[in-house]
């Protein structure tokens, strides 16, 4: 295995019809030699309906992946899982796996592969969606066995969060992050999800302040392709990023 050319291709399905938040953070939490490949949807908003109507484009994507020789396919989005059903976006990849033959994933089966592997099955949640996306959610992972016993949001609509700032973003993900955990201590670790949410740097520093897990859509994907890449890896992702990733 050559060290020049990237020894592991993530295919990440972005569902919005351009990315940036999402490569730009993947670049900061990845081993060398890692490389994200993101064609887009264009998701238009957090209902069904909306989930539906990207999903004819999902498996153009699935395909073009395939032809770009990925490693592991991931259908970024939380809200798209979430609005599905667990059920349903099981089957879905399912389907998926055996039409690529690839790994496929998304990123809240990834968020509940590294609860489940950290143990956590009592957690805090703090996103940027209103009631109807945030109970969908929790639904979700109540069906796999983990309970929301603590939540923060800060509703934003569609268009304001592609809109948001970097600057603003972090300052929002260190208030509800702060708040959501200092009322539930019993937390076993904070998800902040959101592909749009420049949260980054907010995540070691609160993983100091309350010395938990803080898990970003980014972080598990990321670390669910290591996980299954195992002794393939050719580079270890720098610890100081997550607490997640410092234990691949």
């Amino acid at each position: 295995m050559s060290i020049i050319y990237p020894w592991y291709k993530l295919g990440y399905v972005i569902p919005h019809l351009a990315t940036d938040m999402d490569a730009y953070q993947f670049y900061r939490i990845a081993p060398e030699g890692m490389m994200l490949v993101t064609p887009c949807l264009n998701f238009q908003g957090h209902s069904l309906e909306a989930v539906e109507a990207v999903l004819p484009t999902f498996w153009e994507r699935a395909e073009l992946l395939v032809k770009k020789k990925v490693d592991r396919i991931a259908l970024s989005g939380v809200p798209v899982a979430s609005f599905l059903g667990r059920t349903r976006m099981q089957a879905l990849l399912a389907e998926a796996r055996e039409r690529t033959g690839l790994p496929c994933d998304t990123d809240l089966e990834a968020h509940i592969a590294a609860l489940t592997h950290l143990g956590a099955n009592k957690i805090a949640l703090a996103t940027r969606w209103g009631e109807a996306t945030v109970s969908r959610l929790t639904g979700y992972l109540a069906e796999a066995g983990i309970e929301v016993i603590g939540c923060q949001s800060r509703p934003m609509s569609f268009a304001e969060n592609k809109a948001s700032t970097p600057e603003g973003d972090h300052a929002l993900a260190l208030e509800l992050g702060r708040q959501v955990m200092r009322e539930t201590p019993d937390a076993q670790a904070l998800l902040m999800p959101g592909g749009l949410w420049y949260a980054i740097h907010a995540v070691p520093m609160l993983e100091a302040e309350f010395g938990k897990p803080v898990l970003l859509n980014i972080i598990s994907t990321t670390w669910a392709a290591l996980h299954s890449a195992r002794d393939r890896i050719l580079h270890r992702p720098d610890p100081r990023w997550s607490k997640l990733l410092a234990g691949v």
